[in-house]
Protein backbone atom coordinates (compact mmCIF):
# COMPACT_ATOMS: atom_id res chain seq x y z
CA UNK A 1 0.00 0.00 0.00
CA UNK A 2 1.36 4.04 -0.65
CA UNK A 3 -0.01 6.39 1.39
CA UNK A 4 0.46 10.19 1.16
CA UNK A 5 -0.80 13.51 2.15
CA UNK A 6 -0.29 17.04 1.76
CA UNK A 7 -2.79 18.31 3.24
CA UNK A 8 -3.49 17.58 7.16
CA UNK A 9 -7.07 18.02 7.91
CA UNK A 10 -8.02 18.03 11.55
CA UNK A 11 -4.97 16.12 12.65
CA UNK A 12 -2.36 18.74 12.59
CA UNK A 13 -0.07 17.32 10.43
CA UNK A 14 0.44 14.94 7.59
CA UNK A 15 2.67 12.70 9.09
CA UNK A 16 -0.21 12.63 12.30
CA UNK A 17 -3.06 11.85 9.64
CA UNK A 18 -1.05 8.75 7.60
CA UNK A 19 -0.06 7.60 11.28
CA UNK A 20 -3.91 7.56 12.23
CA UNK A 21 -4.73 5.71 8.68
CA UNK A 22 -2.00 3.19 9.04
CA UNK A 23 -3.81 2.80 12.95
CA UNK A 24 -6.67 1.61 11.19
CA UNK A 25 -5.58 -0.84 8.39
CA UNK A 26 -6.04 -3.55 11.25
CA UNK A 27 -10.11 -2.47 11.66
CA UNK A 28 -10.60 -2.99 8.11
CA UNK A 29 -8.72 -6.53 7.56
CA UNK A 30 -5.05 -5.28 6.62
CA UNK A 31 -1.90 -6.68 8.87
CA UNK A 32 0.72 -4.12 8.68
CA UNK A 33 3.76 -6.54 8.36
CA UNK A 34 6.65 -3.54 7.82
CA UNK A 35 6.46 0.16 6.96
CA UNK A 36 8.71 2.63 5.50
CA UNK A 37 9.67 6.27 6.92
CA UNK A 38 8.11 9.02 5.47
CA UNK A 39 8.79 10.86 2.86
CA UNK A 40 8.76 14.55 1.53
CA UNK A 41 8.63 15.51 -1.93
CA UNK A 42 7.20 18.34 -3.82
CA UNK A 43 3.93 18.49 -5.15
CA UNK A 44 2.95 17.39 -8.21
CA UNK A 45 1.63 17.89 -11.03
CA UNK A 46 2.16 21.73 -9.98
CA UNK A 47 5.11 21.96 -7.40
CA UNK A 48 3.56 24.43 -6.17
CA UNK A 49 0.76 22.78 -4.05
CA UNK A 50 1.57 21.77 -0.10
CA UNK A 51 4.80 19.80 -0.09
CA UNK A 52 3.50 15.83 0.41
CA UNK A 53 4.27 13.36 3.14
CA UNK A 54 4.51 9.58 1.39
CA UNK A 55 5.51 6.14 2.42
CA UNK A 56 5.04 2.74 2.17
CA UNK A 57 3.78 -0.21 4.56
CA UNK A 58 3.26 -3.97 3.40
CA UNK A 59 0.32 -5.44 4.84
CA UNK A 60 -1.40 -9.00 4.53
CA UNK A 61 -4.80 -9.27 3.49
CA UNK A 62 -7.38 -11.90 3.89
CA UNK A 63 -9.61 -10.37 0.58
CA UNK A 64 -8.96 -10.10 -3.06
CA UNK A 65 -7.82 -7.25 -4.54
CA UNK A 66 -11.02 -5.67 -5.42
CA UNK A 67 -11.63 -5.96 -1.49
CA UNK A 68 -8.64 -4.03 -0.46
CA UNK A 69 -9.55 -1.59 -2.67
CA UNK A 70 -12.78 -0.92 -1.48
CA UNK A 71 -11.27 -0.90 2.13
CA UNK A 72 -9.04 1.56 1.38
CA UNK A 73 -11.13 4.08 -0.12
CA UNK A 74 -13.29 3.23 3.34
CA UNK A 75 -10.84 4.78 5.61
CA UNK A 76 -10.00 7.38 2.78
CA UNK A 77 -13.49 8.66 3.42
CA UNK A 78 -13.51 8.09 7.36
CA UNK A 79 -10.39 9.86 7.66
CA UNK A 80 -11.81 12.86 5.64
CA UNK A 81 -10.44 12.33 1.91
CA UNK A 82 -12.68 14.09 -0.16
CA UNK A 83 -12.08 13.95 -4.14
CA UNK A 84 -12.95 16.99 -6.26
CA UNK A 85 -10.13 17.04 -8.80
CA UNK A 86 -7.78 14.93 -10.28
CA UNK A 87 -4.10 15.69 -8.65
CA UNK A 88 -5.64 18.34 -6.53
CA UNK A 89 -4.39 18.46 -3.07
CA UNK A 90 -5.50 15.96 -0.57
CA UNK A 91 -5.72 14.78 2.85
CA UNK A 92 -4.90 11.32 2.06
CA UNK A 93 -4.15 9.17 -0.53
CA UNK A 94 -4.26 5.17 -0.57
CA UNK A 95 -3.41 3.48 -3.06
CA UNK A 96 -3.19 -0.81 -3.77
CA UNK A 97 0.75 -1.09 -5.54
CA UNK A 98 0.10 -4.57 -5.70
CA UNK A 99 -1.55 -7.71 -4.83
CA UNK A 100 1.02 -10.54 -4.55
CA UNK A 101 2.49 -11.38 -8.14
CA UNK A 102 -1.73 -10.64 -9.65
CA UNK A 103 -2.43 -8.96 -12.40
CA UNK A 104 -5.51 -7.23 -13.64
CA UNK A 105 -6.63 -4.31 -15.81
CA UNK A 106 -10.28 -4.16 -15.01
CA UNK A 107 -12.63 -1.03 -14.72
CA UNK A 108 -11.87 1.16 -11.82
CA UNK A 109 -9.49 -1.77 -10.91
CA UNK A 110 -5.66 -1.85 -12.10
CA UNK A 111 -3.02 -3.99 -10.43
CA UNK A 112 -0.04 -3.66 -10.06
CA UNK A 113 -0.68 0.14 -9.86
CA UNK A 114 -0.16 1.39 -13.46
CA UNK A 115 2.05 4.65 -12.55
CA UNK A 116 3.90 3.48 -9.20
CA UNK A 117 6.65 2.54 -10.62
CA UNK A 118 7.61 6.17 -12.45
CA UNK A 119 7.23 7.42 -9.24
CA UNK A 120 9.78 7.94 -6.42
CA UNK A 121 8.25 9.09 -3.81
CA UNK A 122 6.44 5.48 -3.83
CA UNK A 123 9.24 3.31 -5.43
CA UNK A 124 11.78 4.93 -3.06
CA UNK A 125 9.63 4.02 0.42
CA UNK A 126 9.32 0.51 -1.04
CA UNK A 127 13.16 0.39 -1.75
CA UNK A 128 13.55 0.98 1.68
CA UNK A 129 11.81 -1.81 3.32
CA UNK A 130 11.39 -4.17 -0.06
CA UNK A 131 14.38 -4.00 -2.28
CA UNK A 132 14.22 -6.77 -4.06
CA UNK A 133 10.66 -6.59 -4.47
CA UNK A 134 9.43 -7.48 -7.95
CA UNK A 135 7.40 -6.04 -10.37
CA UNK A 136 5.07 -8.23 -11.74
CA UNK A 137 4.54 -7.51 -14.82
CA UNK A 138 7.87 -5.29 -15.53
CA UNK A 139 9.93 -7.88 -14.10
CA UNK A 140 12.31 -5.24 -11.92
CA UNK A 141 12.97 -5.32 -8.41
CA UNK A 142 12.00 -1.84 -6.49
CA UNK A 143 15.84 -0.85 -6.15
CA UNK A 144 15.57 -0.58 -9.48
CA UNK A 145 12.50 1.08 -9.96
CA UNK A 146 13.60 3.50 -7.53
CA UNK A 147 16.72 4.23 -9.41
CA UNK A 148 14.75 5.26 -12.71
CA UNK A 149 11.89 6.67 -11.08
CA UNK A 150 11.15 9.83 -13.58
CA UNK A 151 8.28 11.71 -11.00
CA UNK A 152 9.01 13.01 -8.12
CA UNK A 153 12.61 12.76 -8.42
CA UNK A 154 12.76 15.21 -5.41
CA UNK A 155 11.84 12.72 -3.09
CA UNK A 156 14.06 11.83 -0.11
CA UNK A 157 13.10 10.61 3.45
CA UNK A 158 11.73 13.49 5.77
Amino acid sequence: MALGSNLPGAYGSSEALLEAALAKFPEVGLKILETSSWWRSAAWPDPNGPEYRNGVALVEANAGPAGVLAALLKLEAELGRERWARNAPRTLDLDLIAHGREVRDAPGLIVPHPRAHERLFVMGPLAEIAPGWVHPVLGKTAAELAATASVGRDARPA
